[in-house]
Parts: structure tokens; sequence; C-alpha cells
């Protein structure tokens, strides 16, 4: 690992939804408090590599969120713990209840809410380094259900969020090809039980390519 880093006490948070929650723990105990995703996987990896450091690692991702969810937290959740690089993965909750007809799904917030998240992050903590993840799903499961719409909906959100990563000059982590391509070594359940949510093979591809993309960007760097 080619990490520069000398700052003490370096903050990482992790946002999210269930993907990202991975049904962490809500006290202080460090044996559960990452959860068991891609968030525990790479705070275990850099954590290990850089104890010289002590860094720092937040997992405040919440089941069933969707952007406009977080948003509604940011102050708490994000801006309160003065994070040094702030990580994102967000978007199928939005797809899911608007599918459903549920009435939080009624209106799409997606880019608008997401944009509201940045702009305010950009405007109280300038130096703060953004990791864009892209929402991702595949075939089965729930989206198997309706595919099509799935599809056009996903598609939609991928592109909203690479656009903000060049607006907002944030690091944009792509994750759709990762698991297609990962599907074609063993079923698209294998990575993704139910479309949506990784099991344990489909984290490990989340948190390898988040490592490898982060650390090409050069933000982890001091």
């Amino acid at each position: 690992m080619s990490i520069s880093w000398s700052k003490p006490n370096k903050i990482i948070l992790f946002q999210g939804d269930s993907i990202t929650d991975g049904n962490r723990g809500r006290d202080e105990d460090p044996n559960h408090i990452h959860g068991h995703g891609y968030a525990y996987l790479i705070a275990s990896k850099l954590g290990s590599e850089l104890a010289e450091t002590k860094p720092v690692f937040y997992n405040r991702g919440i089941s069933g969120d969707r952007i406009s969810d977080l948003y509604a937290r940011w102050n708490e959740d994000a801006i309160y713990l003065q994070p040094d690089v702030l990580s994102i993965l967000i978007g199928v909750n939005d797809i899911w209840r608007a599918l459903k007809g549920e009435p939080g799904g009624i209106t799409d917030r997606y880019e608008r809410a997401y944009r509201h998240v940045l702009e305010e992050t950009r405007e109280v903590l300038p130096q703060t380094k953004l990791v864009l993840m892209e929402p991702f799903i595949l075939n089965t499961g729930a989206p198997a259900e309706d595919w099509p719409e799935w599809q056009e909906r996903i598609t939609r959100y991928q592109q909203v969020v690479r656009k903000l990563a060049e607006a907002f000059d944030a690091v944009f982590v792509p994750l759709q090809e990762v698991f297609e391509a990962a599907a074609q070594r063993a079923d698209n359940a294998y990575w993704l039980w139910d479309g949506v949510h990784p099991t344990t093979a489909g984290h490990d591809l989340i948190a390898k390519q988040w490592l490898s993309v982060v650390e090409k960007s050069g933000i982890l760097n001091d």
C-alpha cells in the first residue's frame, strides 16, 4: 500500500444505507462498531496498515435511508464529525420506494438532495475529501421482478453520481462493472443475494475497489 499518511487521528467517515450500515453497533464496542460490510473491511485494512497514526473510522450508514434521509441528519452524522475523508454510497432505497409506490417515493429527489448534501459539505468542510460510490444492482431478487425499470433508474442514478463527482471534485468509485464482471465467475445471487444487498463476497469486491480507486487518487496522502 503506497499511502503517505503522517497526520495522526485522520478521520474517515462512511455514509449510506443498509449496504454501509452492515448491522453496525450503536454503542462504542469496537468489536462491532463498523458492522460486517465493506466499511469494516476498509477500516480493518487501513487501520492495520496505518496503525502508527491511529486513524479514526466512523460508520453512519442507516438501513432504509434515501439520500433525503442522509440530508436530514447531515449535521449530526457528518458535519459534526469533521471527517478528513467522507465516503457516500446511496440510491437503491430511492428506487425501491418509488417502484413500490410508497409515499416517500412519489417525487424523485435523488439528484437535488444529493447536490444539497455536497454543497453544504463543501461550504462547511471545504478541506474534506469526497468519495462518491456508484450505486449498483444485479438481475436477481427484487430488481428481477421489474428489471427494465430498475435498470433504467439505476443507470440514471449512476450518471448523476458520476456527474456530481466531477462537479464537486470528488473521487468516483465505479462498482456496477465490478459486479457484472464478478457475475461471470458465479451467479448474481452469489454476490448480491437479493440483487441489491451484498453477500460477504460482494462486500469484499466493494472494499477492494474502494481501496484501489481511492489509493490511486492520492486523497489519503497528507
